[in-house]
């Protein structure tokens, strides 16, 4: 279905055409003076100059021919030479019933080239508990995924594990001198390793922060670490049987942790997978000329000509020929590329990384391992920070654990509901899950993704306000009136939603019309932002129009009926809209 802004730009650019002038100068914009009018075209103080005349001759010739149109209630040009657009009552009420009519999609049509895209978005370590660190690109990342899926693109989320490295020497010497005996340790033994991990996920939590405190104090206990991590990488059986235990126990917690937030990857790889990958990558860009030994690191040179900043060459093998993040990045780059044949891969990543991500993909491209049809795309989030404006932290000054962070604004929650209500406690609890889930992921995605921003408690969780609750709030009051209509009579058959009968409700109207045109651009500028930005704006035309206008109240069948059909389209938008941001709406609040 066509949006409505390039509907009218048509209508603009062929009164342009036809009053003698180039129609390119009939772009429309939404109205930057909604007190004025809904839209408008500036065109004319541009044609001017090309045409030598004074800007209000040409808006004026314009605007004689959109009055005849009957998309318009009003056409009038304003000096210097603006035109002034609002819509027929009549137009507008048909194009929602058109979106209506579509029913699941209200009118935003599938891409017709469907784009397999793959993003990088999740990023944890093994054997750590998810920290508010992970927040930002868990969600941001879920919410670009689900967009792009609704608007048909082939969406491919990968968790990628921090899975490899000295952690998992730390644990592995940690392990072996708690319990030495384990027939992980016996470098001979060659049969069937146990099934059972010999850990559970609260004792490897606790297993790598003592080791790694160790590591910092004791140099031989940092040089075992650093050896065990080697034998594992070159292949140790039983070593690479204990990162299975370690992967296996920490993904299980991970998943439910993840799970919690409405978070999903369809890729559960880690570094580790990369790791095949690195000897073919390293010896081609050594054959090809482009890896070359540097202070006895092996070394690709990124910089480009026109570079305002110094860009230093990405480093691929360490001095002692061991493999870097940078190493492991790129070498998922080429497995990503030999299964998937992505047309773009998204990294959702702190945006303070954006020096490293320049040399990753500079390198990539330098050395073919992507080719120039495909595009690497860093997508850098700004800071969760406390009131104080520094990053989150306890109130004890440490990383905040994800779950802990959850499960607080859930309490907060269910407090204000059951301050509100007398509520059934299961439900209470059930209900305050819910919409803390809105208030943590919506707090966040509100704000455009590269800045900083404060994480209040107390404002997220507000049933006032552009906030989740908020958000929820309105959906559930939709729900409340719909339920009462039902109750009371069926929708007559020819029910339709009707040309508007007050400013609000043309507000209301207007405001659901933008929805297709929204998603496109949610989508092509990777900005959930602008999802929180339309479905504020929306909840606040729902509420306006509802307190102003009596619903359930009217007389008139037929208008009461095309109240209802309208409070439906306002509900499935806002739902479709909170689905694509990753929560949901309870019935009752």
């Amino acid at each position: 279905m066509e949006k409505m802004l390039d509907i009218i730009s048509r209508e603009v650019m062929a009164a342009m055409e036809a009053s003698g002038y180039d129609g390119t100068y009939g772009k429309v914009t939404l109205s930057n003076r909604p007190d004025l009018c809904e839209y408008q075209c500036n065109g004319a103080m541009a044609a001017a100059k090309a045409y030598k005349c004074a800007p209000f001759q040409i808006a004026d010739k314009v605007a004689s021919v959109l009055q005849k149109n009957s998309i318009f209630a009003k056409a009038e040009a304003v000096k210097p030479g603006f035109l002034n657009l609002s819509l027929s009552p009549d137009y507008l009420a048909g194009y929602l019933r058109q979106m209506e009519a579509d029913g699941e999609r209200l009118g935003c049509g599938k891409t017709g080239s469907p784009k397999t895209v793959l993003i990088d978005y999740g990023g944890p370590n093994v054997a750590k508990p998810l920290h508010v660190g992970h927040l930002r690109s868990a969600i941001i990342g879920e919410s670009i995924k689900r967009i792009g899926k609704f608007m048909g693109h082939n969406m491919v989320g990968d968790v990628h594990l921090g899975d490899w490295g000295l952690q998992m020497g730390l644990i592995i010497t940690e392990l072996k001198e708690r319990k030495p005996g384990l027939v992980y340790f016996e470098e001979n033994y060659g049969g069937e390793y146990p099934k059972e991990p010999p850990f559970t996920i609260s004792e490897l939590e606790e297993i790598y922060p003592a080791a790694s405190g160790k590591s910092k104090e004791d140099e031989a206990y940092k040089e075992a670490a650093m050896e065990a991590t080697y034998e594992l990488q070159h292949g140790r059986r039983g070593y690479q049987a204990l990162l299975g235990h370690i992967l296996d126990v920490s993904v299980s917690d991970l998943k439910r942790n993840y799970e919690n937030l409405n978070v999903s990857f369809e890729l559960w790889k880690g570094e580790s997978d990369a790791q095949p990958y690195i000897p073919a990558m390293v010896e081609k860009m050594k054959q090809d000329g482009f890896a070359y030994i540097s202070e006895g690191a092996l070394v690709v040179d990124v910089k480009e000509e026109g570079d305002t900043k110094e860009i230093p060459p990405c480093m691929i093998l360490k001095s002692d020929g061991a493999s870097l993040y940078n190493t492991t990045d790129l070498a998922t780059i080429v497995w990503r590329m030999e299964d998937y044949h992505p047309d773009e891969i998204i990294y959702v990543v702190d945006k303070r990384q954006e020096l490293y991500f320049t040399q990753v993909f500079r390198c990539a491209r330098k050395t073919g391992l992507v080719g120039p049809e495909t595009k690497l795309t860093f997508l850098g989030f700004g800071t969760m920070n406390g009131k104080d404006g520094k990053p989150f932290k306890t109130r004890e000054g440490g990383v905040m654990r994800l779950e802990y962070l959850v499960s607080g604004i859930q309490e907060e929650m269910y407090k204000k509901i059951s301050d509100n209500h007398t509520v059934d406690e299961e439900e209470g609890r059930e209900t305050a899950k819910v919409v803390g889930l809105s208030a943590i992921k919506y707090g966040d995605l509100s704000n455009q993704a590269s800045k900083d921003y404060m994480f209040d408690i107390e404002r997220f969780t507000s049933f006032e306000g552009n906030t989740g609750p908020y958000i929820l709030y309105t959906i559930v009051r939709i729900k409340s009136i719909l339920k009462k209509y039902q109750a009371q009579r069926e929708l007559p058959p020819q029910a339709e939603i009707l040309p508007a009968h007050t400013d609000s409700e043309k507000a209301l109207m207007l405001e659901i019309s933008k929805f297709n045109g929204m998603m496109e651009t949610a989508f092509e500028e990777k900005a959930p932002h602008k999802v929180c930005a339309y479905i504020y704006d929306l909840a606040n035309a729902f509420n306006h129009f509802y307190h102003e206008t009596k619903i359930i109240g009217e007389q008139d069948e037929m208008v009461q009926a095309g109240y209802i059909k309208l409070l439906g389209l306002t509900k499935k938008a806002l739902e479709l809209c909170i689905g694509v941001l990753g929560f949901e709406a309870p019935e009752r609040m």
